[in-house]
């Protein structure tokens, strides 16, 4: 909600500027987005009257004109504008000046003749309300020459944005604020002005009727004429308002109706009285399937939800949303009928939604306005025909009102509020502060008995009378407390305690936790080159989903870990290191079952790293677990991976992860150009071989034999199968098993390679002696001869 400072100036005396203002009214619950200053993009911009047009000597389409700014010297302008004539006043920015969206405008030539500015348009200046306008801004006659643009156009206002929350409708309004503004401020505040004169001897009641077929969702309906009226342009001081407020200023009749909602919170209509021919409005459900073309120029289906207003049969508006095309005000239009009414915001809020419109309008009504703001409304609207002397007002009114909605009393104990607020306010400064409210009370005893006005639909029980009083008192008066509690904490689970392991063992390896939607789109199992035959694509489908990016539960992790590198790419990041714990769903046999959910880590890493970085982060997190027996495969089928870097995970025999690097065409499917290293880990298989439980090793009591092996293989031969090798024919005497050396050159043959281990023996219960050692260590030569073809070197 934009409230013009300016405007709510008219009904409250405020002193002080206006982000003052936007402080004191956020501390008392009416929260501020912003504070916006009109015109802050505009610099140097004066009124010129143009003296002169003379052609361009050099150029057909461009004119050279000497404008006259009001001081001594005239200024030469050239341009290509050709609505402007000698005499005209038109807005000017000088040299140096600057205008909305960053334009800077500078002296200059064109085609060789001197141009010390430039004349602008609405657009230019930002103030255009309709479609782009071509051609410069021509201002009145009697503007005064050599003054600021925003001077002369009111663009030196500031206007406050306010967030009205759903269930404060009574703030969507000029007045509204005001009286927030009252309330907060302790200054008064003044309604404006109701009263009017019925100056026709035509009665209202005797040139339509009205009749409501739907109750349910039509509350109250209100009508009044006007007469005589003459269709012009409202005043200066009403269009600088609704511009400002973000409303585009049209005709006198349609520009009271605008503000007369924007002042006081009402939604009102006018209807031309030609094109309600029958005599009769009535106001009840479109049929299924009917068709109406609404203001802004779109026909539109409805069905029989839809509130109308009809003239007898014919739709002529969308009650509480729209007026229909051909009822609207025209500049022919001698006699209106203002619409005052109150709808059902559920069905106003639920047909919006379907229709896709959704406006000032609606956007009120939807919150469950009062039903006594309709007369309000229509009394000021009367009141604004008379000042502006645009029409006749017809006497008589037509108020169809079957259900009053009365003020309701609250009682509430002044000890009892104190107790929850924490306070010793006296039941007198309770009264002071709901009164300020408009929240009247009388005291009886230990009791305030609140009138609660109907306006305010928030106010139902006691704790919203605690929290008004809180409010105006003021929160920061409110002295601190510690809330007197008592909780048990429910011990973890196994789970629940290995999450936490694993979440500390990720950070501590440098890594960020990042979260991702489980909704997903069919295209990111493309985006990873996933086959069409992969089981990755049997998806739980989502029956309403928000769109087709979140139509599908994801099977795989790796889509969204690649979405994360890829948004911090984008943005220039050098390096991310993200891990997630997220679930996966695989759908059963059955569609009736639900799927089955499993507990995902996903690792992802780009930039100064490579896949020794994520194996070993991987390493780490299966040592903190107590994982001993795994060992890591090379894999090749995996699409969404390279070929030659990317490794499975195994626990004893059973497959818990992959992996690698991300395979070039899915890094550039992200638009990614640096390698991507990712794993994905069932948490759940892991789970099953780790143990939390720490055993206590003592410190060896016997020394240790080192032996080196040297060995010539096939380059193919992978260090993991060597080392399972030498560990399962070493036994329980081998200690450690380090490879120190790799060498390929010319001393090597081609297609081989030569790799140099360190061999650590050592018992728990004796010294080895060499004859020991050399037993098994020529068991472990031969099977390496055996199995892997390995020379001794």
């Amino acid at each position: 909600m934009k409230v013009p400072y300016k405007w709510l100036k008219d009904y409250i005396n405020i002193e002080i500027s206006p982000q003052q203002l936007a402080d004191s009214l956020t501390l008392s619950g009416s929260k501020v987005e912003e504070v916006i200053s009109e015109g802050d993009e505009i610099s140097n911009v004066v009124t010129g009257k143009i003296e002169s047009i003379v052609p361009h000597p050099d150029a057909d389409k461009l004119v050279i004109c000497q404008l006259n700014i009001g001081a001594e010297e005239q200024i030469q302008i050239v341009t290509g504008a050709n609505n402007m004539s000698e005499g005209d006043i038109v807005p000017v920015a000088l040299h140096g000046s600057s205008l909305p969206n960053g334009l800077k405008i500078k002296k200059g030539k064109l085609r060789g003749v001197p141009s010390n500015g430039m004349m602008c348009s609405e657009e230019e200046l930002g103030i255009a309300t309709e479609e782009p306008v071509h051609g410069l801004m021509i201002l009145p006659s009697d503007t005064p020459l050599g003054r600021d643009i925003k001077e002369v156009l009111g663009l030196n206002n500031e206007v406050v944005d306010f967030e009205i929350t759903s269930n404060r409708p009574d703030c969507l309004s000029v007045i509204g604020i005001a009286r927030e503004a009252s309330a907060t401020l302790n200054i008064p505040y003044t309604l404006p002005e109701m009263n009017y004169n019925s100056s026709s001897d035509v009665n209202v009641q005797d040139v339509i009727k009205v009749e409501i077929e739907d109750n349910q969702y039509c509350r109250r309906y209100m009508a009044k004429g006007v007469k005589n009226v003459k269709i012009a342009p409202s005043p200066q001081w009403m269009q600088e308002r609704l511009l400002a407020a973000g409303v585009r200023p049209i005709n006198n009749i349609v520009d009271i109706t605008n503000f007369v909602m924007l002042e006081v919170g009402q939604p009102m209509h006018a209807f031309d009285r030609r094109e309600i021919k029958s005599g009769k409005i009535v106001v009840g459900r479109a049929k299924q399937g009917e068709k109406f073309t609404t203001l802004d120029d779109v026909e539109r289906e409805l069905n029989s939800d839809v509130l109308c207003i009809k003239d007898n049969q014919n739709i002529i508006g969308l009650a509480g949303i729209m007026g229909g095309l051909d009822s609207e005000i025209k500049e022919d239009t001698t006699e209106v009928i203002f619409e005052s009414a109150n709808f059902d915001g559920i069905n106003i809020r639920v047909n919006s939604k379907k229709l896709g419109l959704r406006t000032e309008s609606s956007s009120r009504f939807e919150k469950e306005i009062d039903p006594n703001l309709a007369e309000i409304a229509i009394n000021r609207a009367c009141s604004l025909v008379e000042l502006l002397k645009c029409g006749e007002i017809m006497s008589g009114i037509i108020d169809i009102y079957d259900n009053p909605k009365e003020v309701k009393e609250l009682t509430v104990e002044v000890s009892w509020i104190n107790r929850f607020l924490g306070t010793s306010l006296t039941s007198e400064e309770m009264k002071g502060y709901l009164d300020r409210l408009e929240l009247f009370a009388s005291i009886k005893g230990d009791k305030l008995v609140i009138k609660v006005p109907t306006f305010r639909i928030d106010i139902a029980i006691k704790e919203d009378i605690a929290e008004e009083i809180a409010r105006i008192y003021g929160y920061n008066n409110i002295p601190t407390t510690i809330t007197k509690t008592v909780t048990e904490k429910e011990p973890k689970n196994l789970k629940q305690k290995m999450d936490d392991v694993v979440i500390s063992n990720m950070i501590a390896c440098g890594l960020c936790q990042s979260i991702s939607y489980a909704f997903v789109s069919p295209k990111t199992l493309d985006m990873i080159n996933s086959p069409e035959d992969s089981l990755l694509r049997k998806t739980v489908k989502i029956k309403n989903p928000l769109g087709e990016d979140f139509s599908q539960m994801r099977t795989t992790t790796i889509p969204s870990m690649m979405e994360c590198l890829a948004r911090n790419n984008s943005r220039s990041i050098e390096e991310a290191r993200l891990f997630e714990m997220a679930k996966i769903y695989i759908p059963k046999e059955k569609e009736e079952s639900l799927p089955e959910e499993k507990n995902i880590l996903s690792i992802g890493l780009y930039g100064n790293t490579d896949y020794y970085d994520l194996k070993g982060i991987i390493e780490n997190l299966l040592d903190v677990l107590g994982i001993n027996n795994y060992k890591f495969i090379r894999q090749s089928d995996n699409k969404a991976f390279h070929p030659g870097k990317t490794a499975d995970l195994y626990c004893g025999k059973k497959a818990v992860g992959i992996l690698g690097e991300i395979h070039p065409d899915v890094s550039d499917n992200y638009d990614i150009d640096t390698p991507c290293y990712a794993a994905e880990i069932d948490l759940d298989g892991l789970y099953a071989f780790s143990s939390l439980t720490k055993a206590y090793k003592p410190l060896p009591k016997y020394p240790a034999i080192t032996r080196d092996l040297a060995l010539l293989l096939d380059d193919n031969i992978l260090v993991q199968e060597i080392e399972e090798t030498i560990r399962k024919q070493g036994g329980n005497l081998i200690e450690s098993v380090k490879l120190f050396d790799v060498y390929k050159g010319k001393q090597i043959p081609e297609g081989k390679k030569s790799v140099a281990y360190s061999l650590v023996y050592r018992a728990d219960n004796r010294t080895l002696k060499d004859s020991d050692i050399n037993k098994i260590h020529d068991k472990i030569v031969r099977a390496l001869e055996f199995k892997l073809g390995a020379q001794l070197r």
